[in-house]
């Protein structure tokens, strides 16, 4: 990652500060010297707060706490107050839902909605920088075959996720529509953060990303008969949070930003943690067969749908604009997946 000049003159404003990546941005800011404005649901909690606590003590910067809703029009606008730059990570990534626009729409397209708006209102706003996904491009891996040359860019857009087909990539696709909307004609530029799956050990405490509600079921066995080649891509959580500061502060920074270090498919990716811990963890050494994943998809929680278009099905996408406009590079796969683990160990997911 090129040195990147942090301005730490104003304030800014990170959404969801206790999140997975905003937890890593945080840091980042803290350590640079910035003054941050962490706005989070439960602001007084110190179990929540605990974490980011421990590094302000030590680092140049400061950190100040405001209850937020993302549900609520106008609760930004005393954490804004002041604030150059507004980082929007605030969103829900699980997959396990029972009311897909209850728990992922609304809090993702109607947060995006008062975010921005408030942005819109504060004068002091330069640049907001929202934390979307690949999952804005694409659905399925099949979805990779009908972009140009069979390779996702930023151009492209989902246009196959519904509430009733892979909402969350849903919810990821209709608030980045909304943001670059209520972008149009404001007095801030937006710039767009389109991470594929996150991995990496997080700063503290137990995540509710669904990354980790992957691997924990993976250190428990639950893949020790296989584990399925669904294509996918995989990025490093502190390179996300790279990807976020260079999105903020380098004046060439625009539009979307695929993050992505390595495209893969799931099985690739677990198989680099079996050097350093298969002989202590029941991991998958094999990949499950697509028909027979097929026909078991109905007892796997899976549809069929999903099986037939992302198993066994090469996923590709294009990372040059982060790296030549960014200056994005890239940790290791089997690095990323290790700290991961050991992380994951460390914090006891495994009992």
């Amino acid at each position: 990652m090129k040195d990147i000049q942090i301005d730490t003159a104003m304030p800014v404003l990170v959404t969801g500060a206790t999140g997975y990546v905003a937890g890593w941005l945080v840091k980042k800011l803290l350590e640079a010297g910035v003054t941050v404005h962490a706005s989070v649901r439960d602001h007084e909690n110190p179990e929540k707060r605990k974490y980011l606590d421990a590094i302000a003590e030590s680092a140049p910067g400061t950190i100040r706490y405001f209850r937020s809703d993302l549900l609520h029009e106008g609760s930004f606008a005393e954490a804004m107050k002041g604030c150059s730059i507004v980082f929007h990570t605030a969103s829900p990534f699980t997959i396990d839902v029972h009311d897909p626009k209850k728990e992922l729409v609304d809090p993702a397209l109607l947060g995006t909605r008062n975010v921005l708006e408030e942005a819109r209102r504060t004068k002091s706003v330069t640049r907001v920088v929202l934390t979307s996904s690949c999952a804005a491009i694409y659905t399925d891996a099949a979805d990779c075959a009908d972009a140009p040359g069979g390779i996702l860019t930023e151009d492209v857009w989902n246009s196959t996720a519904s509430l009733d087909y892979q909402p969350y990539s849903y919810s990821k696709t209709v608030a980045e529509r909304e943001a670059w909307a209520l972008a149009e004609g404001a007095g801030f530029r937006l710039v767009v953060v389109n991470p594929c799956m996150i991995m990496g050990p997080a700063i503290g405490g137990k995540p509710t990303s669904e990354s980790f509600s992957i691997i924990r079921r993976v250190g428990l066995g639950e893949l020790k008969s296989g584990a399925p080649r669904v294509g996918m891509g995989f990025v490093d959580v502190r390179d996300v949070a790279d990807a976020h500061l260079a999105a903020a502060y380098l004046p060439q920074a625009a539009g979307r930003n695929i993050i992505c270090a390595h495209p893969s498919d799931l099985f690739s990716a677990l198989k680099t943690l079996l050097p350093r811990f298969g002989a202590s963890y029941p991991l998958p050494k094999r990949a499950v067969p697509k028909f027979l994943l097929w026909l078991l998809a109905p007892w796997l929680k899976l549809t069929r749908k999903f099986v037939s278009r992302n198993v066994d099905i090469p996923w590709r996408a294009d990372n040059r604009k982060s790296i030549e406009e960014l200056g994005m590079t890239y940790r290791p796969l089997r690095e990323t997946m290790e700290d991961m683990f050991q992380y994951m160990i460390d914090h006891k997911y495994f009992h």
